[in-house]
C-alpha cells in the first residue's frame, strides 16, 4: 500500500466548499464573517477570499483561507473555537461540506474562468489501483477541449482523508461537456472497484481573484475593483499600442482586428500580474478598517489625480519626436 503524504511545509490553502439552504444566503455570510474574523485571529493564518454561490456553474459557497503551513491549517480545522462557531450554522446547509487542504504556488490552482475539484475516497488497500486509474484519466481529460490545467493531491494524514484532484477548463461549457462525457463516465464506472465515495464541484472564478480578502472582510466593493483596474489598464493598453500593435504588428500589414486582439491578450496577461500588485498597495482602501467615508473618500481622491497623471505624462510622451 502507498504510504500518504506527509504534511509539507510551505503556505497552504484550506478550500471549504458548502451548499446553504435557499434564502438562507444572507444569514451564512454574517455567520461567515464571524468565522473568519475568529481565523483571522488564529497563529498562521495569511488571508481569507470568499466566492459566493453563481448559478447555474457555481451553486456552492466557497471559501479559501491561506495558512503558513498545513500543519497550523489542521490546528484552525480542528480548533474548539472551530468548532464550536460551526454548531449554530448547521441547520441552514444542505449535505456536508468538502473540506481540502491544498498546497499553494502550483499550476492546478491557478486562477481559470471554471475549475472542478474533485475528492474522492479510496478503499483501503486499494491506493495503487486508483493511482494508476488517476494517470488514465488525467491523460483523457487533457485532450478534452477548453482544458488548461490539472492538480493532483493525495491525503494528508490527520489532516484529510480524500484524494484531491483539481481540473482547469477555460469555461463553463467546456466543463461541463467533459464531466458529462461518456469516456469520463465510462472511466468513473471503472473505478467503481476501489473508491468508496466521489464527489465533483465546480468552483466559477473571475477578477474577484485579484482581489485578495483578509481578515475574514467582506469582498471589495466592484466599483473600487474597477478603478483599479482601469489604472492599470490605461497605462498597459496604451504601451502597448504604442510598443506593440503599431510598429510590430499594424505597420507591417497585419490586419486591424487581428492586432487589437494580440494587444488585448498581451494585455489581459500583464494585468494578471499587475492588478494584483496594485490591490496590495490600495488594501487600506479596499477594504478599509475604520472611517469607512474619509478613507473612501481620500483612496478616490489618489486614484483620480493618478488618473491625471497617467493621462499628462502619455499626453507629453504622444509629443516626444521618439514616441512617433
Amino acid at each position: 500500500m502507498n504510504k500518504p503524504a506527509d504534511i509539507r511545509p510551505g503556505r497552504v490553502t484550506i478550500v471549504t466548499q458548502t451548499r446553504v439552504v435557499p434564502g438562507k444566503d444572507a444569514e451564512f455570510a454574517r455567520w461567515q464573517q464571524d468565522i473568519g474574523e475568529a481565523a483571522a485571529q488564529f497563529p498562521g493564518f495569511i488571508e481569507q477570499t470568499i466566492m459566493p454561490p453563481s448559478p447555474p456553474a457555481q451553486t456552492d459557497w466557497v471559501i479559501l483561507q491561506r495558512f503558513l503551513s498545513a500543519d497550523k491549517a489542521a490546528a484552525w480545522l480542528n480548533s474548539p473555537r472551530r468548532l464550536e462557531l460551526l454548531k449554530p450554522v448547521l441547520p441552514i446547509l444542505v449535505g456536508c461540506d468538502d473540506i481540502n487542504i491544498v498546497a499553494d504556488g502550483a499550476a492546478g490552482v491557478q486562477p481559470s474562468p471554471v475549475s472542478a475539484v474533485i475528492s474522492t475516497r479510496v478503499k483501503p488497500g486499494r491506493e495503487a489501483a486508483y493511482r494508476a486509474w488517476e494517470h488514465k484519466i488525467a491523460a483523457a481529460q487533457a485532450r478534452a477541449p477548453g482544458f488548461q490545467g490539472y492538480r493532483f493531491e493525495p491525503p494528508i494524514p490527520g489532516v484529510q482523508d480524500n484524494w484531491l484532484a483539481i481540473v482547469r477548463f477555460d469555461c463553463e461549457a467546456n466543463m461541463q461537456a467533459w464531466l458529462d462525457s461518456p469516456e469520463r463516465l465510462a472511466l468513473i464506472k471503472e473505478a467503481e472497484p476501489f473508491t468508496q465515495d466521489f464527489r465533483a464541484r465546480v468552483v466559477r472564478t473571475g477578477f474577484d481573484q485579484w482581489f485578495k480578502v483578509a481578515g475574514g472582510a467582506a469582498p471589495a466593493p466592484a466599483w473600487k475593483m474597477n478603478m483599479l483596474v482601469l489604472l492599470m489598464l490605461y497605462p498597459v493598453a496604451f504601451l502597448l499600442g504604442i510598443w506593440l500593435q503599431k510598429p510590430l504588428l499594424t505597420d507591417r500589414g497585419v490586419p486591424l482586428w487581428l492586432s487589437l486582439f494580440v494587444a488585448n491578450a498581451a494585455s489581459v496577461v500583464l494585468l494578471n500580474y499587475l492588478v494584483p500588485w496594485a490591490s496590495r498597495r490600495f488594501d487600506w482602501w479596499l477594504t478599509p478598517g475604520g472611517a469607512v467615508a474619509r478613507v473612501n473618500l481620500i483612496g478616490t481622491a489618489l486614484l483620480l489625480a493618478l488618473y491625471a497623471l497617467s493621462l499628462l505624462v502619455f499626453a507629453v510622451y504622444s509629443n516626444w519626436p521618439l514616441a512617433r
